[in-house]
């Protein structure tokens, strides 16, 4: 597995996008259960389907262009390939002198977003601090690991200690990055509507918010056409979440749900309609003991 990564790792990226739609569409085609979620999570937001149909080929693409990422030299920087807008944000941000917190949903590129980050802003700023779950197989656990072990990010794992990790970032004057359309453990989040329908979103970036003061701003990364590269937009909070206390967990969730649904409804071809953000949390014992 290692060697077809580096292997891949020397194509154009041009070359593995295309290698990618050929994947994505060959994943729709096998899979009954990724086509029947994929469509009704199009529908549930209510959106046509010529819009949405090239984000069967973007699903591919992502995964495909991960060789050339994570296998990427840590002294080649991307230069051009990927653009920043609105970075003023970020130096804004940063000049409070609070942290930062990336919000960033399954859409476009989202390792292209913290890599790139970690080589234009971590050399001043010092880390990117991303929540890692280990790979579940072992063969490409090496591969994973060494692609988000890169100067200026740094892996908190997803446990209650990671979370404590985040904070003490945060209160450092450093970066952390969350996927908030992923759906937590049971315990770490709460239902509120996502296009309509209700579901489990997590706490946790409300919660760092409220701790320590920290800004936080929306960023996704637009996957270029023909493997030009990426743009990486930056955007913030139209309002400011709400203060601390239970009874606000509920409205800062719905908050964030609503900032992610403008996101995805700029480039829908983009965004992983397959993912399974409907269901329901699982347990997991290392969140238990603290989680409510």
């Amino acid at each position: 597995m290692l060697t077809l990564f580096r292997l891949l790792s020397r194509c154009p990226l041009r070359v593995l996008h295309v290698f990618g739609s050929i994947l994505g569409w060959l994943t729709w085609w096998g899979s009954p259960t990724y086509r029947r979620r994929f469509r009704e999570n199009v529908t549930q937001a209510g959106l046509p389907w010529a819009r949405v149909r090239p984000a069967i080929a973007a699903a591919g693409q992502m995964v495909m262009e991960l060789p050339w990422l994570w296998m990427r030299p840590a002294d080649r920087p991307f230069g051009d390939r990927v653009t920043w807008t609105r970075s003023e944000l970020i130096h804004e941000a940063y000049a409070a002198g609070r942290g930062v917190i990336f919000l960033t949903p399954h859409l476009g590129s989202f390792e292209v977003t913290a890599q790139s980050y970690a080589e234009l802003f971590g050399p001043r700023h010092g880390p990117l601090t991303v929540l890692y779950r280990p790979a579940r197989k072992a063969a490409i656990r090496p591969i994973v690991d060494g692609g988000r072990q890169r100067p200026g990010l740094a892996t908190a794992p997803a446990t209650l200690a990671g979370v404590r990790q985040m904070i003490r970032a945060l209160r450092q004057g450093q970066a952390v990055g969350l996927l908030p359309d992923q759906v937590p453990p049971e315990g770490l989040g709460v239902w509120a509507p996502f296009f309509g329908r209700p579901a489990y979103t997590m706490t946790l970036a409300a919660r760092l918010a409220q701790q320590t003061g920290a800004r936080v701003l929306l960023t996704w990364g637009e996957r270029l056409p023909r493997g030009r590269g990426y743009l990486v937009h930056v955007s913030a909070l139209d309002e400011p979440l709400p203060e601390a206390g239970e009874d606000q967990a509920q409205s800062a969730a719905a908050q964030i749900n609503q900032a992610m649904e403008r996101l995805i409804l700029q480039c829908p071809q983009q965004y992983l309609w397959g993912y399974h953000r409907y269901k329901e949390p699982r347990q997991d014992p290392q969140f238990q003991a603290g989680a409510r």
